[in-house]
């Protein structure tokens, strides 16, 4: 399973991609962190990325999506994974719509935790206040104004994802401001939902090849029995004469039994004659005597 999770900071989305890891046996992947494992492992692109790091410049997206892309290929990624951070522009996301396509992988859904930014800001100031009752250090991360300008820059780069991947048919909006729990079954639901669907075409496919070989097979066991039978039945013609052949080889037969007949009977008749005037020659003779 290949997921994108979408919502502005606090709503939760560190929470839930680690309880899809643990559930679903995949891995989070984290832009940060794999610029900084590229780094160490002293790749191509993460030299590239250390330079411009160094320089304090912002990593460009086309050394991000290298990075991804050498990422994804590792065996704990084989089952899935969970992008954390990464797209966070519409131009970050069609870049990755282009490395999941040369890879010939999908990604099956971006899940939106959406939220109410002022009830989020509410959640932030009394978690402050009551880390300073207790004397806790608070981060300089995490304050409602740093928080202010981190929503801000969510809407105007971030927020258009939603429609992006919505025109996709790709988004799924889960309502963030329900408890940790609940937004969990939640996504947990939809997501069942879309193995199962993704299930059911899988079958119908394979039913349909499968028809699809019978049928040729079908036709060629068909077309084999024609070509078997087509020279019996030329044999068959050629043996048994037709039209005039047939009656040609008929009438000099039966001319020459005529002839044979006619031959016969002329003897027959030369014998006879023969015959009878040896017979009035013995006549005659004794007629003089007498």
């Amino acid at each position: 399973m290949r997921l994108i999770l979408l919502g502005p900071p606090g709503a939760g989305k560190g929470t839930q991609a680690h309880r899809l890891v643990q559930k679903h046996g995949i891995v989070q992947l984290s832009t940060g962190e794999m610029l900084r494992a590229a780094v160490a492992a002293g790749t191509p692109v993460g030299l590239k990325a250390k330079d411009i790091m160094a320089s304090g410049a912002l990593v460009p997206d086309e050394v991000v999506v290298g990075i991804i892309a050498d990422r994804i290929e590792e065996p704990d990624a084989k089952k899935g994974f969970i992008l954390d951070g990464f797209p966070r522009t519409v131009p970050q996301a069609q870049a990755l719509d282009e490395l999941l396509k040369k890879k010939h992988l999908k990604l099956d859904a971006v899940v939106e935790l959406r939220v109410n930014e002022s009830a989020l800001l509410e959640r932030v100031e009394t978690r402050v206040a009551q880390m300073r009752e207790r004397g806790e250090e608070v981060r300089i991360d995490d304050t409602p104004e740093v928080l202010s300008k981190r929503l801000a820059s969510y809407r105007a780069q971030t927020e258009p994802l939603v429609h992006y991947y919505s025109e996709k048919r790709k988004l799924i909006t889960i309502d963030g401001m329900m408890t940790i729990e609940q937004v969990t079954a939640a996504i947990n639901r939809v997501l069942a939902a879309l193995e199962a669907d993704s299930a059911a075409k899988s079958a119908k496919k394979a039913a349909v090849q499968k028809s699809s070989k019978a049928g040729k097979a079908k036709g060629a066991k068909k077309a084999a029995g024609k070509v078997a039978k087509a020279p019996a039945r030329k044999t068959k013609k050629a043996a048994k004469p037709t039209g005039k052949a047939a009656k040609g080889g008929k009438k000099p037969a039966a001319k020459a039994k005529t002839r044979a007949a006619g031959t016969k009977a002329a003897k027959t008749r030369k014998v006879a004659k023969k015959a009878t005037k040896k017979s009035a020659k013995t006549a005659k003779r004794l007629t003089k005597r007498r």
